[in-house]
């Protein structure tokens, strides 16, 4: 790193990491260091050279500067019309949000039923006594199993159910 040394009036404050000592004029002292400061910056920026700019820039920069009855109006509607639709879609979104709540509580409920329904089966099908069914159909109610020649087989186009038509022939 390069060192710059200047001159300081007595009177300015330095940073605390140069280094400075008195010389023997007695109203001055120079710093040392990376740290300086300018004096007068201002001075500098003045001496820069300004940039042309030309007409149009100009121009296109006053004009950006008013803005006329006609555009004020076109932004206002514009901001009105964004307005509208994000309300509109926050609307919907909470339109969906609640479609969705009210969804999972209807699955719920429904898997809650089916549970319950498949519950209520087990229990029905498990207190069924088949031996006791056939002892009443059998003893009871005069039923036989068949025997050979009593069943008849046929071929259905539709394969859901049968629709009797006339007797079955003995």
């Amino acid at each position: 790193m390069a060192s710059t040394e200047r001159t300081v009036n007595r009177n300015r404050t330095t940073n605390a990491g140069s280094r400075s000592r008195m010389t023997g004029a007695g109203n001055h002292y120079y710093v040392q260091g990376n740290v300086v400061r300018r004096l007068d910056v201002t001075k500098e920026i003045e001496r820069q050279p300004q940039k042309k700019i030309s007409n149009a820039t100009r121009k296109n920069r006053e004009r950006a500067k008013h803005m006329n009855a006609g555009y004020v109006i076109f932004l206002c509607m514009a901001l009105m019309a964004t307005g509208i639709i994000l309300v509109k879609y926050i609307g919907l979104q909470a339109d969906i949000t609640n479609s969705v709540k009210h969804i999972s509580t209807l699955e719920k409920e429904l898997n809650d039923i089916k549970l319950a329904n498949d519950e209520e089966y087990s229990r029905i099908t498990s207190n069924i006594d088949l031996e006791e069914i056939k002892r009443i159909a059998i003893q009871e109610l005069g039923m036989r199993y068949a025997e050979e020649g009593q069943i008849v087989s046929f071929a259905s186009e539709d394969h859901d159910y049968v629709k009797q038509m006339s007797d079955i022939p003995q």
